[in-house]
């Protein structure tokens, strides 16, 4: 079986994340013809397959085969399998998973997806959820597999080390992890071992035999030895196949003198590679070990690259020579196009070039390197090579991206070490440095760096410079950070004002930050009310984000847009909103998506399915305590708080509350506390403490929770004079969230003031208003006088079907009154959907929702939103009664 085989291109850009990736990364080498057979090896990994063994570790030193045996093995094996050539760039966890899910990919497209879109928002490293979400989609690969982490010693990071941890302790059963490494890595190997999970190859088991080493020199390099000879061989190098390929290579110039040369053959192997590659390099023509060390600075070599390179014609002429002399060159692809050096081989040439030229003669052919990779559209190993140049102002203009900056792609990290790398004096010299610095640290959350001092001195850099287009780009920059810095806080004035003054002075193509304004605008919109303004500035800012590939721009405007169609009523778009974000980043979602999650939650509190509420809000919590700098936890607090209160849990309400109060004196989130001190309040009138109750809503100023206080203290006249002024705001604001709240509690007041008339015309409205978004407890938090007020209703046929609906959700078991049908017979006040009838259909059998989302070929998230849907829509909160409901009403 091919491992991604069919990628023949190399280097392809399109300017979306993926397309970044080297895709030579994820090429297997290529199989040589005259490979010296190792069946003793194939059959201990073969046992080791077939035992279901999790891991197979081939551990050891350099130039032992440990690549081209997996290699033979998997290839000649048959079954699918992947591959991931590892470096040091991969220590950063966001690239080795960006690369470890693109190999996965070659196994199964759809694989990943929503991780990969994740990766690309960089907001924080990636936890448990994501990698949850990765072995997810893993589990639905039907065919077991493999997967290979070539050089795995090229990785030195802690993070890695145990995102592979917890991936291996819940590895599912299909795939199968391969690992080849120079030393071992800092993985549960033992605990592996006991379990019989692990297989492992050493360098004892790698090692040339006599009649192996004999093979390797015969057929592999063309010499035909004699017994003595190849025993004298085997025994200088201790079977260490790099040092055969090298003495092989070596023996081409000592043909008269070979028994001689063998016997010169002393020492541990790494004093006889030292010693071998002089020999190697000096026997080589001076063109040739000039090209050597030259094309040394690159991880992949093509040969237009090292024509750019070493300013040759003849760079893939060379590249097919070395191959042919077995001079460590791996083919990448079956085109012979792109190549790379052993990794072995290349640390030597690297070493030999920093003796051979000037530091200038090296960063000269950086910068070379690097013009050919922009040129051909590849800015990630554009600017890696321009920083190896010293080339601080070619790096800094590579970072800002063709349309998209890199630090919107993923590579913040990289850029982030870069800038901290330089001295101050190249600040001081390009402003932009500054502005590109603070730029960085807001898109990956990094607040709690002094960003504002780092704003300064860019301004104070600019007061000399003259005010062209670049200058005022800059400024405009400056002023959309600052609008940024401004939305976690929610000042609204600032995020304004800065917002502005940033689209003013920014340049129109500067599509990122404009964007990034934008939605900024639209948030501080929202907070003031002004839900129209606020639409309009979201949907701008996700038209022009999908057009640039600025996924985490899309991403939060998507979400607010979410939230300002919770606050219009329009539950079920919402829902559809907040599930889309959902899909995009995986299952469980990215850490960014709390926000979509305590969205969902309190969707499903006002459908009264108190279960889902619970369950959205604990995950939202959890993925918003992986971020930094947001106010999430308070949102999910004041949700799973109302939660815990309809349940009629009063001691964990309080203590969810209290929670939830901490965290919002802890960071400073004082617009949170009319939130909490709303529950807190509903609290205590559940507990009939009017007094403290009454206390806290003057304190805090809030008048709904004051209108409630007044119905409970017999007040209904004070309570009208209190919801009268916020109605009329509402309506003239187009409140439509506000405008119900209103209307539920004057219909209360109405009642109590015995004006039948005005009680049911004002309920009939705020029927109205909650039917098509299918709201319910905004009615059954208001308790048994708004039950009573509901079976008045029934009697004066208003909304029969809603009614009926809400009586339900009461736990009212029988409504029967003249005018009105017994609820059985009554149609959904909203039909089913055909395919929320396919879905109630598979709810009657015994199928689980896994299975039944596999059935109807769509992801487990759409099928969820189908069930909810049917839950609200029946007015049932589980999936018997559901079936039951469905059954009275003849739908199934």
């Amino acid at each position: 079986m091919r491992a991604i085989e069919d990628n023949r291109h190399a280097f392809h850009y399109n300017g979306s994340m993926s397309s970044d990736l080297l895709q030579t990364k994820l090429y297997a080498p290529r199989m040589r013809p005259a490979l010296v057979p190792r069946p003793r090896l194939i059959e201990k990994l073969d046992r080791g397959w077939r035992q279901g063994g999790k891991l197979t570790l081939v551990s050891a030193p350099a130039g032992f085969g440990k690549t081209t045996l997996v290699s033979e093995w998997l290839t000649g094996g048959g079954r699918p399998f992947a591959w991931l050539s590892l470096d040091e760039g991969d220590s950063d966890l966001v690239r080795f998973l960006l690369y470890f899910v693109s190999a996965l990919q070659g196994i199964s497209a759809t694989v990943g997806k929503g991780v990969l879109a994740a990766l690309q928002s960089a907001q924080t490293p990636p936890g448990e959820a994501l990698l949850t979400a990765l072995l997810n989609d893993i589990a639905t690969i039907p065919n077991d597999f493999s997967l290979v982490l070539d050089d795995y010693h090229m990785v030195d990071s802690q993070a890695v080390d145990n995102a592979l941890t917890f991936f291996l302790d819940r590895l599912p059963p299909s795939m199968h992890l391969v690992i080849t490494t120079r030393e071992d890595p800092n993985l549960p190997l033992a605990r592996l071992r006991v379990r019989g999970q692990l297989t492992e190859v050493r360098a004892s088991d790698l090692r040339f035999n006599v009649t192996e080493a004999a093979d390797f020199l015969r057929q592999t390099m063309g010499f035909d030895l004699s017994e003595d000879n190849v025993a004298a061989l085997e025994a200088r190098t201790e079977g260490w196949i790099a040092g055969l390929q090298l003495a092989s290579i070596s023996l081409q110039g000592h043909q008269k003198d070979m028994a001689d040369f063998i016997d010169a053959f002393t020492g541990s192997h790494r004093f006889v590679l030292d010693y071998l590659v002089e020999e190697v390099l000096h026997q080589q023509p001076p063109p040739v070990q000039r090209f050597l060390l030259q094309t040394s600075i690159l991880d992949r070599l093509c040969g237009p690259l090292c024509d750019a390179v070493c300013l040759s014609t003849d760079g893939q002429t060379t590249l097919e020579a070395l191959e042919r002399s077995n001079l460590f060159l791996i083919p990448l692809d079956d085109d012979r196009r792109w190549y790379r050096y052993h990794h072995l081989f290349a640390d030597l040439l690297r070493q030999r070039l920093q003796q051979a030229m000037t530091g200038i003669e090296v960063a000269e052919l950086h910068s070379r390197a690097s013009h050919w990779y922009e040129t051909n559209g590849l800015e990630l190993e554009a600017f890696h090579h321009a920083a190896m140049a010293n080339d601080v102002e070619r790096s800094a203009r590579l970072i800002e991206g063709n349309g998209l900056p890199l630090y919107f792609r993923g590579e913040a990290p990289s850029v982030q070490n870069w800038l901290e790398s330089l001295p101050e004096a190249e600040f001081i010299a390009r402003p932009s440095l500054w502005v590109t610095y603070a730029s960085v640290l807001t898109m990956t959350g990094r607040l709690q760096n002094n960003i504002e001092e780092i704003l300064q001195k860019a301004e104070t850099a600019l007061q000399n410079a003259g005010r062209d287009e670049k200058t005022n780009d800059l400024l405009g920059r400056i002023a959309a950070i600052r609008a940024m810095l401004g939305v976690p806080k929610n000042q609204v004035e600032t995020i304004i004002t800065q917002s502005h003054r940033a689209l003013d002075l920014l340049q129109p193509n500067n599509a990122p930050m404009r964007t990034t304004t934008t939605w900024a605008l639209g948030y501080a919109y929202q907070v003031q009310g002004n839900r129209a303004a606020a639409s309009k500035a979201y949907t701008e800012a996700i038209t022009h984000s999908q057009a640039s590939g600025n996924i985490m721009t899309t991403i939060a405007a998507t979400t607010c847009l979410g939230q300002i169609q919770e606050t219009e009523n329009q539950l079920r778009q919402a829902s559809e909103t907040f599930q889309q974000i959902l899909e995009l980043m995986g299952d469980p979602p990215w850490p960014a998506a709390c926000e979509a999650c305590v969205g969902l939650a309190r969707i499903h509190y006002q459908w009264n399915d108190l279960e889902a509420a619970e369950q959205y809000g604990r995950q939202g919590l959890a993925l918003a305590r992986q971020l930094e700098n947001v106010d999430t936890p308070a949102a999910c607090g004041v949700l799973l708080a109302r939660v815990k209160l309809a349940q009629g849990d009063i001691e964990s309400a309080l203590t969810t509350l209290a929670e939830a109060d901490q965290f919002v004196q802890r960071h400073h989130f004082a617009h949170w506390q009319n939130g909490i001190t709303s529950v807190r309040i509903q609290t205590l009138l559940q507990q009939d403490n009017l007094a403290e109750a009454a206390q806290l809503a003057e304190t805090y100023d809030l008048p709904i929770s004051q209108a409630r206080i007044h119905l409970a203290q017999g007040d209904p006249n004070a309570a009208l004079a209190v919801l009268e002024p916020i109605r009329r705001q509402a309506e003239a604001k187009n409140w439509a969230d506000e405008r119900l709240q209103a209307m539920v509690l004057q219909a209360l007041a109405y009642d109590a003031l015995g004006d039948t008339k005005a009680a049911m015309q004002t309920l009939s409205g705020a029927l109205a208003l909650a039917a098509p978004g299918g709201l319910i407890r905004i009615f059954i938090d208001e308790g048994p006088i708004m039950a009573a007020l509901l079976k008045e209703a029934v009697n004066h046929d208003i909304a029969p079907d809603f009614v009926q609906h809400l009586l339900h959700a009461f736990g009212e078991v029988e409504i029967a009154p003249a005018i009105a049908q017994s609820p059985i017979s009554q149609p959904l006040l909203e039909p089913l959907t055909d395919r929320e009838m396919d879905v109630l259909r598979l709810l009657a059998t015994e199928l689980t929702g896994p299975e039944i989302a596999r059935e109807l070929v769509v992801s487990l998230n759409t099928m969820r939103t189908h069930t909810k849907n049917i839950y609200a829509k029946l007015g049932v909160s589980n999936r018997r009664a559901a079936v039951r409901r469905a059954e009275e009403l003849n739908l199934i």
